[in-house]
Parts: C-alpha cells; structure tokens; sequence
C-alpha cells in the first residue's frame, strides 16, 4: 500500500477540512441532500456509519491492508471539492476518508453509483488524476457491481491511469453483508454502535435504496453458449468472451456474499497466489478455459466443511456440477465398509442427481454410481476393482439446465439454487474421517485372535507345599527368611517389639 508522506492533514481551523480539501460536510447518518444525488445520501449513511462503529471499520478498511487499532482516527466527509483542479473540469467525487491509525496517514476519493448505474472507465480514471494531484493516496470506488476481492476491480482499468494510485472497489452488497455478519456476531464494544448498525442496515437493505444482488447475465452470454453448442471457434481475446467470464467472475462473488448471509459465516473465493494479485491473469486463464474446455470453473471455501466445493459449469453439456472430496477411513479394512460410511451421511431424497466417485492407488482408473444405485447395493463402487483398497470419494450433484442456459436471468436463478441444494443436501452433512484416540490396554488382559480378551489364570492357593517346593523357594530368595519365634507371636498375634532407648546401654551396645 502506498502511502504519500508530502500530504499535509493538518485541519482547517474554521471548517475541520483536510488542507487538500476546498469544500466538504462531515459524512452524517441522516444527511440533508438533495433526492437527486441519491449516491452522496447512501454514501454518507454508510461512511458515518464506518466513523461510528468500529466494528465495522475494522472490516471494510481491513480488507484494504489497514489495522483499524484502539488509537486509529476516521474522518469521512460527503460533498467534497478538491482544492487542486484538473484544468477546467469540475469533479466532485462523492466521499473522502482520512485514516489516522497512529502512524502514516492514509486519505481516499470515494466514487459511488447505485440501483443500475454503472461505473466509468473514463470518470474513475480521471479521479485518480484528481488524487494525484491533491496528494490522496487511493481511489474507492462503490457500486452493485462485484469484484472477486476489494483489491480487485470490475473495470479493466489501464496501469498508466492508476499509476501511483491505488484502486479498491467493494460492492454496496459486500459492504451491507459484513454489517450483518458484524450484527449476528453481536460483538460490540457499546450497545449504542450495535443500534446505529442495525438502523444503517435497516435502512441500506430497504429495496428503495437501489442496493442489489448480481442476477443477470451479460447481454453476449446467449450467443456465447450458442456458438459452443453448435461448435463454433471462440476467439479468447474477442469482447463477449472477456464480457461473458467478467460477468461470471461478478456471479461468483455475489454468491459468496448470500451464502455468507445465509449460513452466517464468512463464505470466500478460492484463488491461487498468481490470480489473487493479478486479476488480470485470472481473466485471461479463465477466458483460456472457456474457449478450450467450454467450461467455468469456481471453488468455494466454507468454513467447518469437509472441503471447499467445487463448480464445474459445462456450457457445452449445459450443465452445472457441485462437488466435494473426503478421504475415505483408514480403520476400515473392507471397501464396502469404507463405501456405508460415506453411504450414511448422504440422502435418500432426490439421490437420482447424486453421484459418488471412488479414488484408487496408483494409476488404477477413478469409478463412479449413482447415489441411488450405491444406496441398494453399496459392491457396485468397488466391483471393478476388488483387489485394491479404496482411498477416498467425491460426492457430486450434477443438474442438467436444458433450455434455462441460455438465458442470462434463469442461468443465475437456476445456478445459485443448485449450488444452494447441494450445499442442503451434501456439503452440510459431509465429514472427514478422524482417527480415534489411542486406548490404553490393561496389564490383565490379553488379547486373542478374535479380538476377544483372555483373562490371566488364577492360581490356586494351597495351605500345604511339598519339601521340594519349600526347597527351590529357599534358593531364590535374595535374602535368608528368619523363623518366627514362639515369643514374637502369641496365639497367632503380633508381639510389640521394644525398640532401645536412644542413650540406653542396649543402644549404645554395652
């Protein structure tokens, strides 16, 4: 994160301004604005609430690199005009936050749109100029379109226009879905900061308010999935490809935030290192993989699950997969053994859309049933390879969508519910097996070849032994065994013996 030290944060006396600040009002929970400028009022809503509720705070700047401590400052104001201009052109973003964390200032334009409005490559490219030239550190921008991380961004920004500048973006669904996570967490350091976020969320949830969830498809998808299906070359670099994988890369993080709403949890996207710091990289590989394999592919992370979940959408077949792997336990010498246990976790209902794949050693080749064919006879998974011990499953839901593919509104409604129904009917249910603890084995027993425990042989006590046994008992004992005298016992009880006074003559032997 870059952090310019030749900007001066030193405040105006009169009006409380940032020096690089011609013109601006403190972000207010109920802001006094004009209807017209409905970006500035949900904008102010939402960077007073972030000055209030440290809760809050902590996440949103925390998902940009910045630790929101005991001692940080947040200032956020609305209605701002820099002091530095670009020419003649007057902008007017629609926020600025200062952040003081105790060391290194950070400050940030704010750029807003809502409902169906969309960002421009052309405005926010000139917002990084306006924060050049003022000495502000980054560029945020918000909007109802998703981004895969907040360090990411849904415009193809060029590197000479952010150059010295950094550019976040969070989707106002991101923003309202950690503010309920924070509230289900009730964890706040005052019930007053609690309060001020459930009316902001309150009100940030109203369907007035223009905040929405990604639910259609871009306009080039339909000729996309027409083209595959009759064969035709794609091209990775042409528009509607770039256009169709964006658009999918916007589905994928909006259904991390409503299943993150949903269970109650943080729900993420699993990138590898190369595409979390390049979006770029992630957007050209995932082209590759459309235009090769007529496939998109995704893979979430669930906390607590057996394993993140796959999702293979197949345009070609029109079809979207879901699954999840366990390896299969190792306390279990026979594969139909191993086969009920993965059996038992899985459902009776609807299990024609199920399937469960079996993983072999080596190079032996991976077999596959039907859930409701391994539910009559669990041998059909392992017949083929009766010699070999299975390693693990994949349990995979797989829904053809016919002629809802195409569509760019039911492709969403129909992949989030399959995702959703296998999450019901699967992901929650799975488990990993785990080893059981060690048992402690008592010295008494034995145990058999039947696993049965044998106890030790009792040893009969007799009241007489032979001279011989008297005999072999005197040489191996250590020590000589003195008689009992007739004076240390009398009629079979114990005599007291008199030990010497210390200074007695006994004692002292004379």
């Amino acid at each position: 994160m870059g952090t310019k030290s030749n900007l001066k944060q030193s405040a105006n006396v009169e009006n409380n301004l940032p020096e690089c600040l011609e013109r601006g009002t403190k972000a207010r929970l109920i802001p006094v604005i004009k209807d017209l400028r409905k970006e500035e009022q949900v904008v102010s809503v939402l960077l007073s609430t972030l000055m209030t509720v440290d809760e809050l705070a902590m996440v949103l700047l925390g998902s940009l690199g910045h630790r929101y401590g005991t001692r940080a400052k947040l200032d956020c104001f609305t209605e701002v005009v820099c002091k530095k201009k670009i020419g003649t052109e007057n902008l007017r973003p629609d926020g600025f936050l200062i952040f003081n964390p105790g060391k290194k200032v950070w400050s940030a334009l704010i750029e807003a749109k809502i409902g169906n409005n969309e960002l421009n490559e052309d405005q926010i490219s000139k917002y990084c100029q306006l924060a050049k030239l003022n000495g502000i550190d980054a560029v945020i921008t918000i909007s109802n379109q998703f981004a895969a991380l907040p360090t990411h961004h849904p415009l193809k920004m060029s590197k000479k226009a952010t150059s010295g500048i950094d550019v976040y973006h969070w989707s106002w669904m991101y923003a309202l879905t950690q503010a309920k996570l924070l509230l289900g967490d009730d964890n706040f350091k005052s019930e007053e900061q609690k309060y001020i976020l459930q009316e902001a969320v309150r009100y940030l949830d109203h369907p007035s308010i223009g905040i929405s969830s990604f639910d259609r498809m871009n306009s080039e998808w339909k000729d996309i999935v027409s083209k595959i299906k009759s064969g035709a070359q794609l091209n990775k670099n042409s528009e509607d490809v770039e256009k169709s994988v964006a658009a999918w890369h916007q589905e994928q993080r909006d259904l991390c935030l409503k299943l993150s709403e949903d269970l109650k949890c943080y729900v993420a996207i699993k990138l590898s290192r190369s595409h979390k710091s390049d979006p770029g990289q992630r957007l050209a590989d995932d082209c590759q993989e459309l235009v090769k394999n007529h496939r998109l592919l995704s893979e979430l992370e669930i906390p607590d699950t057996a394993s993140p979940m796959q999702v293979v959408v197949d345009v070609g077949k029109r079809t979207v997969a879901c699954s999840m792997k366990v390896d299969a336990p190792k306390d279990k010498k026979q594969n139909r053994s191993k086969v009920n246990w993965i059996l038992k976790q899985l459902p009776d209902e609807n299990s024609n859309e199920i399937f469960v794949k079996a993983s072999w050693p080596g190079r032996v080749s991976n077999t596959q049933e039907e859930l409701s064919k391994l539910k009559n006879d669990p041998d059909l998974l392992a017949k083929d390879h009766p010699s070999h011990i299975l390693q693990g499953f994949e349990v995979i839901l797989v829904r053809d969508l016919v002629g809802k593919f195409a569509g760019q509104k039911t492709f969403i409604e129909e992949f989030e519910k399959t995702v959703e129904d296998f999450y019901d009917q699967v992901g929650q249910r799975l488990q990993n097996w785990i080893a059981p603890p060690p048992k402690m084995e008592k010295e008494s027993e034995q145990p058999t070849e039947q696993g049965k425990v044998q106890e030790q042989p009792k040893i009969e006590e007799t009241q007489d032994s032979s001279p011989e046994e008297e005999r072999r008992t005197e040489e191996v004992w250590p020590f000589p065994i003195k008689e009992e005298s007739a004076l240390d016992t009398i009629q079979g009880e114990e005599m007291p013996v008199e030990l010497p006074m210390e200074g007695s003559p006994k004692a002292t032997g004379e």
